[in-house]
């Protein structure tokens, strides 16, 4: 017997290791040779109220069709795959920016219901072996083995969407990565003047709070 909507909460709330919410992290642009810094490409996305998808170029996705990728993560497991991307990146410097504490989250339902899933993470040959390649988009490269370097991204536990996803401000949660970020999204939120951005989300999560 299914689970009604009410049990499925009640089983999160017991839980440290689920979220009901899912978390799409940004990072900094170049545009026309003009560099902009992760908060100004979040306050771009939550003015459009949309998020653009990545592709096989601009964001390991498989396959012809871009996706849109979240992380299915609590908050402070969240918090532990930023730090663990920051000292790798200071110990490999070449290393490529991937995410930063900067991001929003949305309802996990909501995401489901615009056809967004968890990838399959599997051997990319392996993979396409079992989905047909409309799906190419839900695979997500793994390999547990010492010969050619190990790939693993399933601390994500990464969902995708097939697509751009247009969403309401008032399922947002704003997630920050210190009070010098809060400092300048409050003051670059402030000056829209065609949306009322800090009037229409749901709420901010600094991750200074929650992981230090």
């Amino acid at each position: 017997m299914p689970y009604t909507i009410d049990n499925w909460k009640e089983k999160i709330a017991g839980r440290s290791d689920l979220s009901s919410q899912v978390v799409h992290l940004t990072r900094g642009a170049e545009v026309d040779g003009k560099k902009f810094g992760p908060i100004d490409v979040l306050i771009k996305i939550l003015k459009e109220r949309v998020i653009n998808p990545s592709t096989t170029e601009s964001g390991f996705i498989c396959g012809d069709k871009p996706a849109t990728c979240f992380q299915d993560a609590p908050l402070y497991s969240l918090a532990q795959n930023i730090y663990t991307e920051q000292e790798y990146r200071k110990e490999n410097p070449e290393a490529k920016i991937r995410y930063v504490g900067a991001g929003i989250t949305l309802p996990k339902s909501f995401i489901f219901k615009y056809g967004g899933r968890p990838v399959l993470y599997e051997k990319t040959a392996t993979a396409k072996k079992l989905l047909p390649p409309d799906e190419y988009w839900r695979i997500v490269n793994l390999k547990l083995q010492e010969k050619g370097g190990v790939i693993d991204w399933t601390h994500e536990r990464e969902w995708r969407v097939p697509s751009s996803v247009e969403f309401p401000l008032s399922e947002v949660t704003v997630i920050l990565p210190s009070q010098s970020g809060y400092e300048r999204f409050i003051k670059l939120a402030r000056k829209e003047k065609d949306v009322d951005i800090l009037g229409s989300i749901r709420g901010i999560v600094h991750l200074g709070a929650v992981f230090f």
